[in-house]
């Protein structure tokens, strides 16, 4: 199965939703028994899809990067903009944390012990001026661009929503309810900060909407009570992907997409 999609009813508004596991929901329960994407029944572009009354094609996948728009992934999957037609009405689109090998990075940001008993992963990233991470966003930055003009040549009537990324950790970090030392916890999210910027620079140059999902994680981050997340931390609370929205955060990120369409 390499898709979710409800039955269509005449006139309905037709709506695919694109992206990476930041979109598709991986460990929420219930997941797509097709198991390759790791989607969830309860990620955000269902919960939108269901206040908007919408017909949903989720082709969102875990791990996905932006050449999975128009190349196979796994070699098995369709390339995700094949679910596109002229009579999409709504597109959706969270890319670009797995092209700049963010997540990757940010498990070597785990210190167990407290500083100085360790190594700093902002340090190592940006030693000499070096900055790996920005530089991999700057790069990105065309393809995306190339990527969402792409969706507009394929779907010309649609609304395009292009959301950022969340708030995942607050300035200086929590340590050691989460293990990650507050100049790294800094670094992490002001990449975080520019992948989602860039995202909406590219946006907006070609008149699609922006959903900020950053300001509606600032106090429901990896740091806050588990009660309160939104998104997970490195030892999930919740049935969900380490570093990951929970089904709380899909709610949100859900209601704030509806909201766009509208």
């Amino acid at each position: 199965m390499t898709s979710a999609a409800t039955p269509a009813r005449a006139g309905q508004l037709e709506y695919v939703a694109l992206g990476d596991s930041a979109a598709a929901g991986p460990l929420i329960p219930n997941q797509d028994p097709g198991l390759l994407c790791l989607r969830s029944d309860r990620d955000y572009p269902a919960i939108a899809a269901a206040a908007l009354g919408a017909r949903l094609t989720d082709v969102s996948c875990s791990g996905a990067v932006t050449a999975d728009l128009t190349n196979r992934r796994f070699g098995v999957l369709a390339p995700q903009l094949d679910a596109l037609k002229p009579s999409t009405g709504l597109v959706s689109i969270t890319m670009g944390a797995n092209d700049s090998g963010l997540f990757q990075q940010a498990i070597g940001c785990i210190n167990p012990l407290p500083e100085p008993a360790g190594f700093s992963c902002a340090d190592r990233l940006t030693a000499g001026g070096k900055d790996p991470l920005g530089d991999s966003i700057r790069a990105w930055a065309p393809k995306f661009g190339a990527a969402l003009d792409e969706i507009r040549a394929r779907s010309p009537h649609a609304k395009i929503l292009v959301t950022g990324y969340g708030t995942y950790i607050r300035h200086n970090g929590c340590y050691p309810v989460q293990p990650v030392w507050a100049r790294d916890a800094n670094h992490l999210q002001s990449v975080m900060n520019l992948m989602s910027s860039t995202a909406r620079k590219q946006a907006e140059a070609r008149g699609a909407t922006f959903v900020d999902f950053a300001s509606l994680t600032v106090g429901h981050d990896i740091c806050a009570a588990p009660r309160d997340r939104y998104l997970e931390g490195l030892i999930p609370a919740h049935a969900a992907a380490p570093l990951h929205p929970n089904a709380s955060g899909m709610a949100v990120f859900g209601a704030a997409i509806a909201k766009a369409a509208r």
